[in-house]
């Protein structure tokens, strides 16, 4: 066997198992974050205090303790994109790089953690508002656009119950009914004779549609009126938890996911992997880890760079209930035109034919 060929498979395997050293690293940078937020302050003393962390310590925990950590984690995987965003091949430094050298890499993460928590607070805030912008067949598909049709009027439902009981509500119930006339128009647009693209596809999107404004909703404060389902004691209970965790997991595998498909982003998909091609974009599984660093900070402190969030709380507040609600109404409105695009652009084609005739 060719000696090359065994090089390559070799570097082939460590850079497959390196994503998932990486994974795992986020996923403990996410934890510490959330340690950090809710008892680093009753765990530290302190005399270990630094001068950025002011005379009490309040600006190394809680919310600016959040984006500290997701400051150094931000660090980490932006350096790690810089050095390896021009890997082609597998035996390039770059690739070796990225799949090895890992007691290097482990004093550059730890320097790129310690680094933030001698950054002014000032300068964290500005991170901070940097990383707010920064975060089958016919009857299989029948069947399956009914499920998610049926989800979605159950949730409409659901959320009427549980979040608007009365009429005093009224917020929670404009968000309810503008999101049911989405899922209206979105169904009749796509079964229009013009359009015809079927139930399936706007099914699935008024199932997130609905998925969103429900987690809008849910991010509300735990003070809020308009919630039954929520602890009259405000402590958290098993769900919260659960949540959390499923939370954070979620974070992980997205970033991780769209870390490794950075062909989704390239405009020439016709290009053939060769024996010795990198298997994914190093820079770009990098990178998508530097912006998820940013999204974690957000959910974390609940895109309010004042507030400190409560115990074993993520992504709540006014200001992730607005973020998600405006995500829904931005999808909405890019499913729609997707919809409609072709027929106005043949529309176009039409008038431009009959305008161009003698």
């Amino acid at each position: 066997m060719d000696p090359k060929n065994v090089d390559c498979c070799e570097e082939r395997s460590k850079s497959l198992r390196a994503r998932y050293i990486y994974a795992i690293i986020f996923f403990t940078i996410n934890l510490t974050a959330w340690f950090i937020r809710d008892y680093g302050h009753s765990v530290f003393p302190p005399t270990y205090y630094k001068e950025a962390c002011g005379t009490t310590g309040h600006d190394c925990f809680h919310t600016l303790g959040v984006l500290r950590v997701s400051l150094g984690c931000f660090i980490f995987f932006f350096l790690m994109f810089l050095t390896t965003f021009i890997a082609r091949k597998l035996y390039e430094a770059c690739s070796k790089w990225h799949s090895g050298w890992w007691k290097l890499k482990f004093f550059l993460l730890l320097a790129s953690m310690v680094v933030p928590f001698f950054i002014p607070p000032g300068f964290i805030h500005i991170y901070g508002e940097v990383a707010r912008v920064g975060a089958g067949s016919c009857s299989i598909a029948l069947f399956t656009s009914t499920v998610f049709y049926g989800v979605s009027i159950c949730g409409i439902v659901s959320m009427y119950y549980f979040y608007a009981p009365r009429p005093a509500c009224s917020l929670n119930i404009f968000f309810i009914t503008w999101t049911a006339l989405l899922l209206i128009v979105m169904m009749v647009i796509s079964l229009h004779s013009k359009v015809n693209r079927g139930l399936l596809s706007s099914g699935i999107m008024t199932s997130y549609v609905v998925f969103l404004c429900w987690s809008a909703i849910r991010s509300e404060p735990v003070d809020e009126k308009c919630n039954v389902q929520k602890p009259d004691n405000g402590k958290f209970d098993w769900t919260t938890v659960l949540g959390f965790l499923i939370a954070i997991g979620a974070i992980v595998m997205a970033t991780f996911s769209t870390g490794i498909d950075s062909k989704s982003f390239q405009f020439n998909k016709n290009n053939v992997k060769l024996e010795d091609d990198i298997r994914y974009n190093y820079g770009f599984f990098h990178m998508i880890f530097s912006l998820g660093a940013m999204y974690f900070a957000m959910l974390f402190i609940s895109w309010n760079l004042k507030d400190s969030a409560t115990e074993w709380s993520i992504d709540v507040g006014w200001a992730s209930a607005g973020v998600k609600i405006i995500n829904e109404w931005v999808a909405a409105t890019i499913y729609t035109w997707k919809l409609v695009s072709p027929v106005v652009k043949q529309y176009r084609v039409v008038n431009n034919e009959h305008t161009m005739q003698p």
